[in-house]
């Protein structure tokens, strides 16, 4: 059963809606940090840890009510690539924990602290995170996220953030596997079109998934072009109704796999229009993902606190 004194849980209680952070890879390198590598903002972690905490300071002036960890793509399978050891691949994530407490201390927050979980193409790093076809079977991917699960679940977070899940058999994995944890979660899918997640399966047969389930809080879109995702809330909650929603996709501008370049603009002030169109749909938490910097997070925040005055 949901915690009800979690900080998380209360912020969901409220009348206004949860506004999460942005992309925080898109701010570190705004900051100029170099994370082209495997480990992408994890990589920090041990060579310039406190970029880190700028960029969630970035987010927090901005108006984030939630800051998501640098531990998106990190795992031990992750770290062993770059010769680390298992205890010292989990001190790294533990660290990203104590780096967005300490953030969110120094500037007087309250904000809740997401423990950025991605997929298992994610540690892969070979654009698999965005079909789901990994090509291995349940029982590594049930390993994958267990060790995680376990690391995070004890790490003291407000929430297991589940983030850009492509496939109904890691939703499947990952619905068996947060029944066992403590702390209170979400889970978002990247989506390829209005009414299906990256690997074809209909959203409203994943998200039924998590219809009562003990420990999931919300359920939602992430890392998803943002044309779809007011359709995609819609959907949300028609199959989960009295659940939280969420919405947090990216920019919009299209990023080419074989260069790592980006093509295409958008405003801020098109993303907070945007937001109040998902909030409109029934989202009860946004944000923003991939190329969405703290200059698109602030004009959410204008608008978002406007309309609930």
């Amino acid at each position: 059963m949901l915690p009800q004194d979690s900080k998380f849980i209360r912020l969901l209680k409220r009348a206004q809606p949860l506004l999460l952070d942005g992309g925080l890879a898109t701010q570190l390198e705004a900051q100029g940090c170099d994370i082209g590598n495997e480990l992408w903002s994890a990589s920090l972690l041990s060579t310039d840890p406190e970029s880190i905490v700028i960029a969630h300071h970035a987010y927090l002036a901005a108006g984030a009510e939630c800051l998501a960890t640098a531990s998106y793509q990190a795992s031990r399978e992750g770290y062993a690539k770059q010769g680390l050891s298992a205890d010292e691949a989990d001190a790294l994530m533990l660290l990203s924990v104590m780096l967005a407490k300490r953030a969110r201390d120094e500037a007087g927050s309250q904000a809740a602290i997401a423990a950025s979980l991605g997929p298992y193409g994610a540690m892969l790093h070979d654009g698999s995170e965005y079909t789901g076809n990994y090509g291995v079977t349940a029982d590594v991917l049930r390993d994958f996220h267990h060790t995680r699960l376990q690391l995070f679940d004890a790490a003291g977070t407000d929430v297991l953030a589940l983030e850009t899940i492509p496939s109904l058999q890691e939703a499947l994995i990952l619905s068996e596997l947060l029944g066992e944890c403590e702390t209170p979660s979400w889970i978002s899918f990247s989506c390829r079109d209005e009414k299906h997640i990256c690997d074809g399966t209909p959203i409203a047969k994943v998200a039924g998934l998590f219809e009562g389930h003990p420990t999931v809080a919300a359920v939602g879109i992430n890392c998803t072009p943002p044309q779809y995702a007011a359709a995609l809330v819609r959907e949300l909650c028609t199959v989960l109704p009295g659940n939280s929603v969420m919405a947090y996709p990216n920019s919009g501008e299209t990023y080419n796999v074989s260069d790592k370049s980006w093509s295409g603009t958008v405003t801020p002030g098109d993303c907070a229009t945007a937001a109040v169109e998902w909030i409109e749909a029934g989202a009860t938490i946004v944000g923003g993902c991939c190329r969405m910097g703290p200059e698109h997070i602030s004009a959410m925040a204008s608008l978002v606190s406007e309309a609930y005055r």
